[in-house]
This record gives structure tokens, C-alpha cells and sequence, in this order.
């Protein structure tokens, strides 16, 4: 247990430090502390964060904002459906595991071999990336309320660099596909409003790929 702890915490810390970088940029994007902290802590997801300020600091529209953040949640759903056997969670616990069902804790579980293992896993990453987290969006937007306007640093473009940096690892074979997809979002975002070139990306994810 000593080696999936161990685990639990560089992942929750490294991941963790992304939460600086959202707190900062949902500061400059003109969120107050009181409305950064609850998007932390209720939506916890990091992708699904900086998507949903990205778009906003865009000039965006809120459901447009919403969409895509959900968007990038539903997989989420998909990681349910795996714990659920292996957690076997009841009452209030199945609310806070619904919670804590993010890509890393699902990963760390996944990747040890006995079903002990496993929810130690998913508990102690889930815990640990939910607290490093949210600790580091505080940091970063109290930082945030003294950097001014995004443009002057040039922070517009920074949660789109930050989501890339987040997500990048995890597409593993998906590069290709992911890469069609950034050039949908870049092609549109010279005559479509913000948010609407995000959605389009989805239509790209349904394009079947050939067999090989």
C-alpha cells in the first residue's frame, strides 16, 4: 500500500499544479474568489475547467462555455461505469466517488492488480489530486487579482496552452486525431463565435477511422 500511497501523491501533486495556472487565468478572465473556488470544487476536472474559462475569456457565451465543458466531462461517466464494480460504493460515499472520478484516480486504479489495491488507489489519488488542486487554484487566483488584463501578459492564449499541456500525455494514440481536430477549432475561430470552433471538434471524434 506504501507504493500505491506513494503514487497516489506525485500524481495528485503534479497534477495538482495545473490548479495554479486555472486559478490565475479564471482571475484575469474576471471571476471573483467566491465563483473560482466553487467552479474548482464542484466541477473538478481539469480539462473541462479551462475549457469553460477559455471560453469565456474568448467572449464566449456562458452555454457555449457550458457546453464544452460538459463535453469534456461525460468521460467521466465512462470511468463510473468501471469503478462502480470495483468500488461498490453506497449512500453519500457514492456521491463523493461520482466526485473524485477523474483521469487519474480511474488510471492509478486501473493499474494495480488486486481489488484492494484498486480503491486504495482511486481513494488516495482522488483525495490527494481534489486537495493539491483546489489548494493551488487559491493560489493562483489570489496571484490573478494583481496581474490585471489577460492581453497584457498574454494570458488569452494561455488556457488553451494549458488545457493542451494537460490533455497532451493522455491521448496517447490519438495524436493524429487530435490534431484534426485543433485545426477545425482554429479554422473556425476566424468566423464563428467563441465556444461554437470547441463544439465543432466533437465532430471530429465521430469521424470513422479506417482499419488498418
Amino acid at each position: 500500500m506504501k507504493r500505491v500511497l506513494s503514487t497516489s501523491i506525485s500524481v495528485g501533486l503534479a497534477t495538482g499544479l495545473y490548479g495554479i495556472s486555472f486559478g490565475a487565468l479564471a482571475a484575469v478572465a474576471g471571476l471573483d474568489l467566491l465563483s473560482i473556488m466553487l467552479l474548482s470544487i464542484l466541477m473538478f476536472s481539469g480539462a473541462s475547467q479551462f475549457a469553460f474559462i477559455g471560453v469565456l475569456a474568448g467572449g464566449g457565451s456562458p452555454i457555449s462555455a457550458i457546453t464544452s465543458s460538459w463535453l469534456l466531462g461525460v468521460r467521466n461517466g465512462f470511468y463510473a461505469m468501471r469503478l462502480n464494480s470495483v468500488l461498490s460504493p453506497r449512500g453519500l460515499m457514492k456521491v463523493i466517488a461520482a466526485q473524485l472520478s477523474i483521469d487519474e484516480s480511474n488510471g492509478v486504479s486501473a493499474a494495480q492488480s488486486d481489488l484492494k489495491s484498486q480503491r486504495y488507489g482511486f481513494w488516495a489519488t482522488g483525495i490527494a489530486v481534489f486537495v493539491f488542486w483546489n489548494l493551488a487554484t487559491l493560489l493562483g487566483a489570489l496571484a490573478g487579482d494583481f496581474l490585471g488584463s489577460a492581453e497584457t501578459w498574454g494570458l488569452d492564449a494561455a488556457a488553451a496552452a494549458a488545457f493542451l499541456g494537460l490533455v497532451w500525455p493522455k491521448l496517447k494514440d490519438n495524436k493524429i486525431l487530435a490534431l484534426a481536430a485543433a485545426m477545425v477549432a482554429v479554422v473556425g475561430s476566424f468566423f464563428l463565435p467563441a465556444g461554437v470552433p470547441v463544439l465543432l471538434t466533437v465532430l471530429v471524434a465521430l469521424v470513422p477511422r479506417r482499419s488498418k
